[in-house]
């Protein structure tokens, strides 16, 4: 099979890496690429939200199967135009991707559907919004409704900081579009966890849960990032949880966007609060992704024993009911080193060396997030999250020792990273 990946990040590195090594694929394409993925594919100069672009190389090159990793063109339609031009290709359509393309959507398809959430409204004028959030009090919830490049969600202590949130958005502009109508919910406290399953349009198939680090600094402090790291799989996911998951949230949303007209194909990444109740932990959804996240594709990419390839076709082609993935007991953990200043603003095109020596360690993979390769061939940060770490081992303590030997082997003066990632699952012993 001729495949051809869309994306440049490191979650796109991860599939590129799992699929390369697949025996059914004969050729590998990724648009764009970064530095890393050259190792693994052919990378092609055309944007991820290109989609003419796209469309017009897949017929030109006879590409037979597209793995679509960014949301963008998820709900800009990519799949749609593909498929209408004969390709098959991995995800959902617009309709279906409005599941992270609304986060208004998302809720309203949770009440109907009985899907534990988080009580919410749904706005499009600063003034309810702000009786909104006067009324409920703090700590509160401010989300963008639509795309805002993770950077839409504001976690409230106060209520001026509620009203600044609606403001940002709705007065000032700062998403855009993505910010004109606003869901306020309420606060959900408890240990966050992701879930991922792949869904063919009726069945879904569960896949390892993980536990990601949003905070920029150790210690779970400073500003909400993309994800500084992640590690599966997470033991606030017990086997009882996840039939939970599975039963309550994931399931309930097949049913329900078929229901809809929208069937779903693709990945469902489903963002979990684990709260505590009377009866024990329980599990909510605070939202949907559309697609494999990242750093977490890194992670399951390395504990996944299958060939992912004729899974992903499965989910396509409606035949995931008797399809089963095998796994590594093992902990996989991904650092991801980003450049300083991240999230804010920070330099590029700053020069990294030591990848070579990092990624001869033993079980450790280093996946390129950001990153381009200068003319005479050296190694490039062109990013805020740069390189993704990952390593694979018997507990998580030896995957994180494993993880930072590597990292200690890069040489970036330019970059920084957590230097506890795994910290929960590890002081669980």
């Amino acid at each position: 099979m001729k495949v051809l990946v869309v994306g440049s990040g490191g979650r796109e590195h991860a599939l590129c890496w799992a699929i390369a090594a697949s025996p059914l694929c004969d050729k590998l394409y990724c648009a764009p690429g970064n530095a890393g993925i050259t190792r693994e594919a052919e990378c092609v100069a055309i944007k991820a939200d290109d989609l003419d672009g796209l469309v017009r190389f897949a017929m030109e090159n006879a590409i037979d199967f597209v793995v679509v990793g960014p949301e963008q063109p998820l709900v800009l339609g990519l799949v749609d135009r593909l498929e209408a031009a004969g390709i098959k290709a991995f995800g959902p359509t617009a309709a279906a991707a409005a599941l992270e393309g609304s986060k208004g959507f998302m809720k309203d398809l949770c009440a109907k559907y009985g899907i534990p959430t988080a009580a919410y409204g749904r706005f499009t004028d600063a003034e309810s919004a702000h009786a909104f959030v006067r009324e409920r009090g703090a700590p509160i919830v401010v989300k963008a409704d639509g795309l805002a490049a993770g950077k839409g969600v504001t976690i409230a202590r106060t209520v001026e900081e509620a009203l600044a949130a609606v403001d940002e958005a709705m007065i000032e502009s700062r998403f855009g579009n993505a910010g004109a109508e606003l869901v306020i919910e309420e606060f959900l406290a408890g240990e966050e966890a992701s879930f991922f399953a792949l869904v063919d349009g009726s069945t879904a198939l569960p896949l390892v849960s993980a536990q990601d680090h949003k905070a920029a600094f150790d210690g779970d402090t400073g500003p909400n990032t993309g994800g500084m790291g992640a590690y599966s799989p997470a033991p606030v996911m017990t086997p009882a949880l996840e039939s939970r998951v599975m039963r309550e949230i994931i399931e309930p949303t097949v049913r329900g966007m078929a229901a809809e007209g929208r069937p779903f194909k693709g990945v469902l990444y489903a963002g979990l609060m684990i709260v505590d109740t009377p009866q024990g932990p329980a599990p909510k959804l605070l939202e949907y992704n559309t697609r494999f996240g990242d750093p977490e594709t890194q992670v399951l990419m390395k504990r996944m024993m299958s060939d992912v390839l004729p899974a992903l076709i499965a989910s396509r082609d409606g035949v995931l009911k008797n399809f089963q993935l095998r796994w590594y007991d093992d902990t996989a953990l991904c650092v991801v080193m980003a450049a300083k200043g991240y999230p804010g603003d920070y330099v590029r095109r700053t020069e990294i060396h030591g990848l070579d020596e990092a990624g001869a360690l033993p079980d450790v993979t280093v996946f390129h997030a950001g990153t381009v390769l200068s003319e005479d061939g050296h190694v490039l940060a062109d990013g805020g999250r740069v390189l993704g770490v990952t390593s694979i081992a018997p507990t998580v303590r030896e995957a994180q020792g494993l993880a930072y030997e590597a990292v200690d082997r890069i040489s970036w003066p330019e970059g920084f990273c957590r230097r506890d990632i795994g910290w929960r699952a590890v002081g669980r012993g």
